[in-house]
């Protein structure tokens, strides 16, 4: 069994999932990063493939992928510095990038190493739905690379239905229309899109990503789907910790108030 169905089997509620530039701050940081949240009680590791123009990221994830891009990592780097990583990580992990670097990349010839290295899935934000149904999903499922959708508050409820028939893992869903960076509270408006989501009855389980920082807004995600993503409030504090265990320990103190 792919490891994250195996999570979601196994674990319904308070999922927390981390996402992290791979490169950043460090080109050799990558590895560590992960070994260090999953020492930390991490569920899931989002792994960032840096890209020279990303539509969806706010600035801070912006900021961390041109570091990462200006301290040489490639899609090559990364799965070289990934090799052996199952030795001592079980936790799912996850690449998410734009399409661009992917498609530069060979998409068969990704899905073929993220199989090899012990990627579990994959999320491409530019990736249309119709060519992922036509053209990639196939490719996808020959090594069991799980394709994860998202979704956002202006995704229409026939739209939603299709991504969780065709699309298996866990459902990305999106706080906001806007692009990715911390915030301190959700507001009615998107309390009352989760519960819509929430009330839809969908099989896949759904992660809330964009905008969770602190304790108020990951138990609002955790109240109204299987738990949460944090990206740009980790990346902050790589960049303002004096290493990696620190960032860690610091969003976890982050996460308590």
């Amino acid at each position: 069994m792919n490891r994250i169905n195996r999570l979601f089997n196994d674990k319904q509620k308070d999922i927390l999932s981390i996402y992290f530039t791979a490169g950043f701050p460090h080109l050799n940081d990558t590895c560590e990063v992960i070994r260090e949240l999953q020492a930390n009680g991490i569920d899931l590791i989002e792994i960032g493939i840096p890209f020279s123009d990303p539509m969806a990221d706010g600035p801070t994830i912006q900021d961390s992928g041109t570091v990462a891009l200006r301290n040489g990592m490639t899609l090559k780097i990364l799965f070289d510095q990934l090799k052996g990583i199952r030795k001592d990580v079980a936790i799912p992990l996850i690449m998410m990038g734009y399409l661009n670097p992917v498609m530069q990349y060979g998409f068969g010839n990704f899905c073929k190493q993220c199989a090899e290295t012990g990627i579990d899935g994959v999320i491409i934000p530019d990736l249309p739905f119709n060519d992922y149904i036509n053209e990639y999903k196939p490719v996808a499922d020959k090594y069991d690379i799980k394709v994860i959708m998202l979704i956002t508050p202006e995704t229409s409820d026939e739209r939603i239905r299709l991504i969780d028939e065709h699309t298996d893992g866990f459902i990305y869903m999106v706080s906001s229309a806007s692009t990715t960076g911390a915030q301190k509270s959700f507001d009615e408006k998107k309390q009352d899109y989760f519960r819509r989501i929430n009330s839809m009855g969908l099989k896949n389980p759904r992660l809330i990503g964009f905008g969770i920082s602190n304790k108020a807004t990951l138990e609002a995600a955790r109240q109204n789907a299987s738990g949460a993503i944090i990206g740009s409030k980790f990346i902050t504090l790589l960049k303002e910790s004096a290493n990696i265990k620190e960032a860690v320990k610091a969003l976890k103190k982050a996460l308590a108030e």
